[in-house]
Protein backbone atom coordinates (compact mmCIF):
# COMPACT_ATOMS: atom_id res chain seq x y z
CA UNK A 1 0.00 0.00 0.00
CA UNK A 2 1.42 3.50 -0.81
CA UNK A 3 2.20 5.22 2.24
CA UNK A 4 1.04 8.72 0.68
CA UNK A 5 -2.04 7.83 -0.46
CA UNK A 6 -3.61 5.28 2.09
CA UNK A 7 -6.08 6.24 4.75
CA UNK A 8 -5.14 4.14 7.54
CA UNK A 9 -3.76 5.63 10.67
CA UNK A 10 0.09 5.62 10.94
CA UNK A 11 -0.15 5.61 14.50
CA UNK A 12 -1.82 3.59 16.98
CA UNK A 13 -3.28 5.25 19.66
CA UNK A 14 -1.33 6.66 22.68
CA UNK A 15 1.16 4.59 24.59
CA UNK A 16 2.90 7.31 26.54
CA UNK A 17 2.92 10.97 27.10
CA UNK A 18 6.36 12.63 28.44
CA UNK A 19 6.07 15.93 30.33
CA UNK A 20 9.37 17.22 30.98
CA UNK A 21 9.58 18.88 34.87
CA UNK A 22 11.77 21.11 36.38
CA UNK A 23 10.61 19.46 40.03
CA UNK A 24 9.95 16.00 39.78
CA UNK A 25 9.07 15.29 43.27
CA UNK A 26 6.34 17.89 43.21
CA UNK A 27 5.14 16.46 39.86
CA UNK A 28 5.28 13.10 40.87
CA UNK A 29 3.20 14.02 43.87
CA UNK A 30 0.55 15.53 42.10
CA UNK A 31 -0.37 12.51 39.71
CA UNK A 32 0.43 9.66 41.95
CA UNK A 33 -1.00 11.78 45.23
CA UNK A 34 -3.66 14.06 44.03
CA UNK A 35 -4.81 12.60 40.66
CA UNK A 36 -4.37 8.62 42.40
CA UNK A 37 -2.51 7.51 39.10
CA UNK A 38 -0.07 4.37 40.28
CA UNK A 39 3.31 4.53 39.93
CA UNK A 40 4.78 1.77 37.11
CA UNK A 41 8.77 3.00 37.16
CA UNK A 42 10.63 5.27 39.15
CA UNK A 43 14.56 6.38 39.17
CA UNK A 44 16.32 9.27 40.00
CA UNK A 45 15.50 11.06 36.92
CA UNK A 46 11.87 10.13 36.24
CA UNK A 47 8.53 8.77 37.52
CA UNK A 48 6.41 6.66 34.94
CA UNK A 49 2.60 6.40 35.97
CA UNK A 50 -0.64 4.84 34.48
CA UNK A 51 -3.18 6.60 32.95
CA UNK A 52 -5.02 2.91 32.06
CA UNK A 53 -4.51 3.92 28.53
CA UNK A 54 -1.28 4.98 28.27
CA UNK A 55 1.50 5.65 30.15
CA UNK A 56 2.98 9.65 31.67
CA UNK A 57 6.43 9.92 31.68
CA UNK A 58 7.59 12.34 33.99
CA UNK A 59 11.46 13.30 33.30
CA UNK A 60 13.34 16.19 34.88
CA UNK A 61 14.36 18.94 32.15
CA UNK A 62 17.56 18.27 32.90
CA UNK A 63 18.08 15.23 30.85
CA UNK A 64 14.79 15.39 28.71
CA UNK A 65 16.98 17.32 25.71
CA UNK A 66 18.15 13.94 24.52
CA UNK A 67 15.06 13.09 23.46
CA UNK A 68 13.87 16.22 21.44
CA UNK A 69 17.14 17.30 20.14
CA UNK A 70 17.76 19.61 17.97
CA UNK A 71 14.63 21.11 19.32
CA UNK A 72 15.49 22.65 23.15
CA UNK A 73 12.79 22.15 26.06
CA UNK A 74 10.66 25.26 26.37
CA UNK A 75 11.15 26.86 29.84
CA UNK A 76 8.36 27.02 32.13
CA UNK A 77 6.15 29.98 32.56
CA UNK A 78 6.31 30.68 28.87
CA UNK A 79 2.73 29.69 28.32
CA UNK A 80 1.04 26.45 28.17
CA UNK A 81 2.91 23.60 26.06
CA UNK A 82 0.41 21.48 25.37
CA UNK A 83 -3.10 20.65 26.99
CA UNK A 84 -4.05 17.18 27.80
CA UNK A 85 -7.78 16.64 27.98
CA UNK A 86 -9.79 13.54 29.94
CA UNK A 87 -13.28 12.30 29.64
CA UNK A 88 -14.99 12.56 33.33
CA UNK A 89 -18.84 11.45 33.63
CA UNK A 90 -19.34 14.22 35.91
CA UNK A 91 -17.27 17.38 35.26
CA UNK A 92 -18.67 19.47 37.90
CA UNK A 93 -17.95 16.42 40.73
CA UNK A 94 -14.39 15.78 39.42
CA UNK A 95 -13.59 19.53 39.53
CA UNK A 96 -15.10 19.96 43.27
CA UNK A 97 -12.57 16.64 44.11
CA UNK A 98 -9.68 18.24 41.86
CA UNK A 99 -10.28 21.59 44.03
CA UNK A 100 -10.88 19.18 47.61
CA UNK A 101 -7.39 17.81 47.32
CA UNK A 102 -5.75 21.69 46.79
CA UNK A 103 -5.71 22.02 42.92
CA UNK A 104 -6.46 24.93 41.78
CA UNK A 105 -9.13 25.45 38.66
CA UNK A 106 -7.50 27.44 35.89
CA UNK A 107 -11.47 27.89 34.17
CA UNK A 108 -14.07 26.30 34.25
CA UNK A 109 -16.16 24.64 35.15
CA UNK A 110 -18.33 25.86 31.71
CA UNK A 111 -20.02 24.87 28.44
CA UNK A 112 -18.01 25.15 25.64
CA UNK A 113 -19.88 26.10 22.12
CA UNK A 114 -18.37 23.61 20.44
CA UNK A 115 -20.51 20.71 23.10
CA UNK A 116 -18.29 19.69 26.00
CA UNK A 117 -18.14 21.06 29.28
CA UNK A 118 -14.68 21.48 30.63
CA UNK A 119 -12.54 22.26 33.62
CA UNK A 120 -8.76 22.91 32.76
CA UNK A 121 -6.45 22.52 35.71
CA UNK A 122 -2.04 23.15 35.60
CA UNK A 123 0.58 20.28 37.44
CA UNK A 124 3.26 21.77 38.80
CA UNK A 125 5.84 22.26 35.90
CA UNK A 126 2.65 24.02 34.37
CA UNK A 127 1.37 21.28 31.64
CA UNK A 128 -2.60 21.93 31.27
CA UNK A 129 -5.08 19.37 31.74
CA UNK A 130 -8.67 19.33 30.94
CA UNK A 131 -11.70 17.49 32.19
CA UNK A 132 -14.46 17.10 30.01
CA UNK A 133 -17.95 15.66 29.76
CA UNK A 134 -20.97 16.26 28.63
CA UNK A 135 -22.54 19.73 28.49
CA UNK A 136 -24.99 20.16 31.83
CA UNK A 137 -28.43 22.49 31.44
Amino acid sequence: MDPVTSTAALVEGLAVVTLFTEDLPATRAFYAEVLGLPLEFEDAHSAVLSTGSALLNLLRVEVADELVTPATVGGPGRGARALFTTRVADVDATAAELTRRGVVLLNGPLNRPWGPRTAAFADPAGNVWEIAGPATG
